[in-house]
């Protein structure tokens, strides 16, 4: 048979020889090591053969092509104990059994003590809480071997075992992908880890954050930030500065405002830099056990600012009823359903939906035009079933914002509660209906305005919160507007807070109608009456008499100024019967070709308040 040569592929030097003449190998079986560029290359045998010479001895340099052995096909020939003594080994390798070994310390089975108090407080671990947020199996971590850079002043082994992640556990999972899809589900979660040193923010844990915000900027993935902690930590020393001020962190997350939706969801203590993060994005989230503050206790003891325990510190009572909690909620389990509802509406319509039977609209509202009725009655009855999440809902009371979706696609929604002050817009109520609409111009989500309100606020107490300024937020946001609003009238729609519930004018949304119950006018009716008529009013001695002259005076008013008036001068676009409403919504939604194209780089900022 044909003797076969075996030559060098490269010049190199030769390392190794694993074979000797009269030696038996078979196909793929390793003859000779070869270095170059201090990196090592096995030779291996192509065919099965006998060695017959060996042409190269170790540590000489062979150039490329240039010889190394001669081989026989077939034949029997020695086993070549030296080339089988090089196979590939089975089992697990030391290396990667060291990462393997290293990675279980991540896990809260290092931590029984640790997870066993967590739960006696009836809160849920860091990676229990990503594990019920995401996807089953779609979690990714990024970065979970670093440690605490506290490596000057504490052993390696402690600092793997104790402070695993450095507090940080962050990564790309899928979230609703089984409504959208995994492509559109892919979402950056992250969540600071309470059992190593309290959620307290690190040098490598910034470093950590920077590298995940950089990640989800590049491939514009919303963020879910569980962001419970006590702040910046001081017990990191290991590197050269003084105060840690050069951070990035607060700057990256910030930057993403109107950029990608972000989440934060608080259980627990939430201080210092922990809440500003919590503070910097779109929603807050938070269980009733939350407290919230810019400092924890110790800060404000260092300030001479007093003693104080935690839960004194911007309890959730407290901050959901300023503003600052978006969605209040039971526990960490409530909170994660919250987040997928909320982050639903940023991520598309749906196919599967219901709804309530539309004839009740027509009886929600009272055919006494005075008397208050509940118009979270209506919303709930006019969206998909199931489908409302209301924002802020125990602050400024007198307006209402959710999300809510119509036949499967997302809507924002504002209404105006005549359950508070007759529904009247007050300073808290402009802010709180400006920032919504902010937050669906930044993401393209069409607006539905639900109007029944005797205006804006007026008075001495009323000016004392600055409403001039506030309440005109609403003109400023609705005249950058990009995306569709939708305009329907439940009942009164009177002067500047009329307008300002459509963006700045009647004729700014897509549609405006109105039900049979809408009645219009620059004031109140009554209002406009007492002030129109006061001379004919005084005139009247008799106080039953002027009481009957008055309500002649206010039912002509209502009757020029009721919604089939209106409706003849163009003022509205069409008088419709309630139980069409989620028709001209659809219709609406379909006729509408996207956002409109931005010209402005400011109008997709999202206030922070």
């Amino acid at each position: 048979m044909a003797d076969i040569s075996i030559s060098a592929p490269m010049t190199s030097i030769v390392l190794k020889i694993l074979v000797s003449p009269q030696d038996a190998v078979r196909k793929g079986d390793p003859v000779i090591i070869l270095e170059a560029m201090k990196m090592e290359t096995v030779i291996k045998a192509e065919e099965d053969g006998i060695i017959q010479d060996v042409h190269a001895e170790v540590g000489t340099l062979v150039n490329e092509g240039q010889v190394l052995l001669r081989m026989r096909r077939g034949g029997e020939g020695q086993q070549n104990s030296s080339a089988s003594k090089d196979q590939t080994q089975t089992g697990i390798r030391p290396d990667l059994q060291e990462l393997m070994d290293r990675r279980a310390w991540t896990q809260d089975a290092a931590r029984p003590e640790r997870v066993a108090k967590r739960h006696q407080k009836g809160q849920r671990t860091a990676r229990e809480n990503i594990t019920d947020l995401v996807d089953d199996g779609s979690f990714v971590e990024h970065a979970s071997l670093i440690i605490a850079a506290q490596r000057s002043r504490r052993k390696l082994e402690d600092l793997i075992q104790n402070t695993p992640s450095d507090g940080l556990i962050g990564g790309i999972a899928a979230i609703n992908g089984h409504v959208f899809g995994e492509d559109a589900a892919q979402c950056m979660v992250m969540s600071y880890d309470y059992m190593v040193l309290a959620g307290t923010q690190g040098v490598m844990g910034h470093k950590k954050t920077d590298r995940l915000l950089h990640i989800a900027a590049d491939g514009q993935l919303p963020i879910v930030f569980f962001v419970e902690g006590g702040g910046g930590r001081p017990g990191d020393i290991d590197f050269h500065g003084v105060g840690g001020l050069d951070v990035m962190t607060f700057y990256l997350f910030a930057k993403l405002n109107a950029i990608v939706p972000r989440i934060a969801i608080v259980s627990g203590y939430c201080f210092a830099g922990n809440a500003a993060l919590a503070g910097c994005a779109d929603v807050i989230i938070a269980t009733e056990n939350t407290s919230i503050g810019m400092g924890g206790p110790a800060m404000i003891e260092g300030g001479g600012l007093g003693s104080f325990h935690p839960k004194e510190v911007g309890p959730s009572d407290i901050q959901s009823h300023n503003g600052v909690i978006d969605v209040l909620v039971k526990d960490e389990a409530e909170a994660v359903q919250v987040a997928r509802k909320y982050l639903s509406y940023f991520q598309g319509p749906i196919k599967d939906w219901s709804c309530a039977d539309q004839e009740q609209l027509r009886h929600l509202i009272p055919e006494n035009r005075r008397r208050v009725y509940d118009v979270r009655e209506v919303i709930k009855t006019l969206a998909d079933t199931d489908s409302v999440l209301e924002l802020r809902e125990a602050f400024a009371p007198g307006m209402i914002t959710a999300f809510i979706r119509v036949e499967g696609r997302p809507l924002g929604l504002i209404a105006n509660n005549t359950g508070h002050m007759g529904g009247a817009i007050f300073s808290d109520e402009a802010d709180k209906a400006a920032r919504f609409m902010q937050l669906c111009n930044a993401f393209g989500i069409p607006i539905l305005s639900l109007c029944d309100t005797p205006g804006i606020m007026v008075g001495p107490e009323a000016e004392k919160s600055g409403t001039v300024r506030h309440a005109s937020r609403l003109f400023v946001v609705g005249g950058k507007l990009r995306v569709p609003i939708f305009m329907i009238v439940l009942r009164r729609a009177y002067g500047l807070g009329c307008m300002a519930m459509g963006g700045g004018s009647l004729h700014i949304p897509f549609f405006t109608i109105s039900w049979p119950t809408g009645e219009f006018g620059g004031m109140g009716l009554e209002g406009a009456v007492r002030l129109g008529y006061r001379k004919e009013l005084e005139s009247v001695i008799d106080p039953v008499k002027r009481e009957a002259l008055f309500e002649k005076l206010v039912a002509k008013s209502y009757e020029k100024g009721k919604a089939l008036s209106t409706a003849t001068y163009l003022e509205i676009d069409e008088v419709i019967d309630p139980m069409e409403s989620r028709r001209w919504i659809v219709n609406g939604m379909k006729s509408t070709s996207g956002p409109k194209k931005q010209t402005d780089p400011a109008a997709g900022f999202v206030d922070t308040w």
